[in-house]
């Protein structure tokens, strides 16, 4: 039951971030985004592997990738704080 809810969880995180994509809502380079997508996909690899599901585990394995790519390269793009 616990890994179900995991799932769902999981699941309305990454419809969360792409519909708030797509309505304007987030950047798709907002930290926002990225995170709803590391943590829905990190969920969703819980929920799929729990359910020996190894292709959609895969895939979101694979999506998490892609987001902690994006954030570490936001990170790097970002200009430096000005601190007084």
């Amino acid at each position: 039951m616990v890994i179900d809810i995991i799932g769902w969880i999981g699941s309305v995180m990454v419809v969360l971030a792409y519909a708030s994509n797509i309505y304007k809502f987030l950047a798709s380079d907002s930290i926002g985004y990225v995170l709803l997508n590391i943590g829905g996909s990190a969920c969703l690899i819980v929920n799929t592997l729990y359910h020996h599901a190894v292709p959609s585990a895969v895939v979101n394995m694979i999506w998490v990738l892609i987001a902690l790519a994006a954030l570490v390269t936001r990170k790097k793009a970002a200009p430096p704080a000005n601190l007084p």
